[in-house]
């Protein structure tokens, strides 16, 4: 099923001086190209807080989700909703709470951490043997795992999170 208003992807990047965090709206799952952009960047990082990530990056994805109009139907963030089958929150299921559930929000990670395997669904794209790990909150996870394989692009990392990690990091220039 396809949403009736945008889909968004979010990301975030980091240097010694400034952090930035990007917003690619797209209108289906399938979508091979972005309806827009957004980015948004402030001073130097929060510094890093082992098992308290999401410290870090919330709030520049919050704050690059101020300047869309209206919030997406879906977000999909890169990193986990949940950490562990005990649903320990993660950067996903903080920033639901933070928008007061009122989107659902898909994690899509590249790497395993942790007990986390036991709470996602991988997803094999492309000719990559490499799973992608979906998690989800506020949505069914087989239907977000269905989403992600749907998404553009031949390769394991779908076209509009390669290029939501790409303008994150142009944004710190």
């Amino acid at each position: 099923m396809q949403p009736s208003s945008p889909i968004a992807c979010l990301d975030a990047a980091y240097s010694h001086a400034s952090a930035s965090a990007a917003c690619v709206l797209f209108s289906t799952w399938s979508a091979g190209t972005p309806l827009r952009m957004l980015t948004s960047r402030q001073g130097a990082p929060v510094a890093y807080e082992p098992g308290s990530f999401y410290k870090r990056e919330l709030p520049l994805l919050l704050a690059v989700l101020r300047k869309v109009e209206r919030l997406p139907a879906i977000i999909i963030v890169d990193g986990y909703v949940w950490l562990d089958a005990h649903h320990r929150p993660g950067l996903g299921a903080i920033l639901h709470e933070a928008l007061a559930k009122r989107v659902p929000v898909v994690g899509v990670a590249k790497t395993v951490f942790g007990d986390a395997l036991s709470s996602c669904i991988p997803v094999v794209r492309g000719v990559s043997r490499r799973p992608l790990f979906v998690t989800t909150a506020g949505i069914n996870a087989e239907e977000a795992a269905k989403g992600v394989q749907a998404m553009h692009g031949p390769y394991r990392i779908p076209t509009l999170l390669k290029l939501v990690d790409s303008a994150a990091h142009d944004a710190l220039c």
